[in-house]
């Protein structure tokens, strides 16, 4: 059960709720989307889960429709040598209290999952009237440098959009967005609504305004939402951990490239946006880049690349 335009909605396609049929309710009406620039503490599951219960709470009484947390964090992002301490199964009592809380508001969450077969995974998780809506795994994880999550956790397997009551919505979950195959698979899927929960460090200063690292995500998410058209939710965390200071900076980026919300860096905030699905219909009519996607070219390009690398024994 969810409210939408003054309506209680029991299901994701109660035509009540949607359209002209919904008493004056336009399928163009806004979303209220809350992004949650939360500092979590490493390992600590039990208070990160009070913190995320209580944000979202706050966010539901102010009105958002959907609140949207950073990658990890349910546990903190280096867990490590921690990971057989934080890793919890879905099913996991102190999972379920989060997908509960989202019988009144949806809320995207992320933590460490522990599969049937003990694999771990970086997951992220849409909860939507107390259900789980839709789930995606951490494809790329980055192995270079300061990030060390080869070691400890599993690829996930895809990109795939679900259906939500604001229409489709895929997950990436931050290396994903690094490469753009990740955006155009979620575009090719239908994504109306993309959500990137990230754990992203600051670095470097280019200007007055932004550390470097934050410049490139606010250029990167920009240039994603306005060439595959559709609206954007990039939530990262702040606070330092093991001596990383991570820049907060999370934005909330319409299907026309337009800034529609931005969290300050360092500290934590809950930062409101409202997003136009209609504003997805005017990026698709205008671009022609998913319309003239050949897929099918794609395959069979990527098919002779691996061929011949194979060939080559690259």
């Amino acid at each position: 059960m969810y409210t939408r335009g003054g309506m209680q909605c029991s299901a994701l396609r109660d035509l009540r709720c949607e359209g002209t049929l919904a008493r004056g309710v336009s399928v163009t009406e806004r979303i209220r989307v809350a992004l949650a620039q939360i500092r979590p503490l490493l390992g600590e599951v039990s208070a990160n889960l009070d913190k995320h219960l209580e944000w979202i709470e706050t966010a539901r009484a102010k009105e958002a429709e959907l609140v949207v947390f950073p990658e990890l964090g349910v546990t903190g992002y280096q867990v490590q040598d921690l990971t057989l301490d934080v890793a919890r199964p879905l099913h996991h009592p102190q999972i379920q209290r989060l997908v509960r809380a989202s019988t009144n508001v949806d809320v995207v969450f992320s933590f460490v999952e522990e599969s049937e077969s003990h694999l771990f995974y970086v997951t992220a998780v849409y909860a939507s009237g107390g259900e789980v809506a839709g789930v995606h795994r951490k494809v790329y994880l980055p192995t270079y440098g300061m990030f060390d999550e080869g070691r400890y956790f599993a690829h996930g397997d895809g990109f795939r959009t679900f259906s939500t009551r604001f229409g489709r919505v895929g997950i990436m979950i931050c290396e994903d967005a690094w490469h753009p195959s990740s955006p155009n698979l979620l575009a090719l899927g239908g994504a109306d609504l993309v959500i990137l929960p990230s754990n992203s460090p600051a670095r470097s200063v280019t200007d007055s305004r932004h550390f470097g690292s934050q410049a490139f995500w606010r250029q990167l998410v920009q240039t994603y939402a306005q060439i595959f058209g559709f609206n954007l939710a990039f939530v990262n965390r702040t606070g330092f951990e093991d001596g990383v200071n991570f820049f907060g900076g999370s934005v909330a980026v319409s299907a026309a490239g337009e800034f529609l919300a931005e969290a300050p860096k360092i500290e934590e905030a809950l930062v409101f946006a409202e997003f136009d699905p209609s504003a997805v219909r005017r990026a698709r009519y205008l671009s022609a880049v998913l319309r003239d996607e050949r897929p099918e070219f794609v395959r069979r390009e990527l098919s002779r690349l691996i061929r011949r690398n194979e060939e080559d024994g690259l």
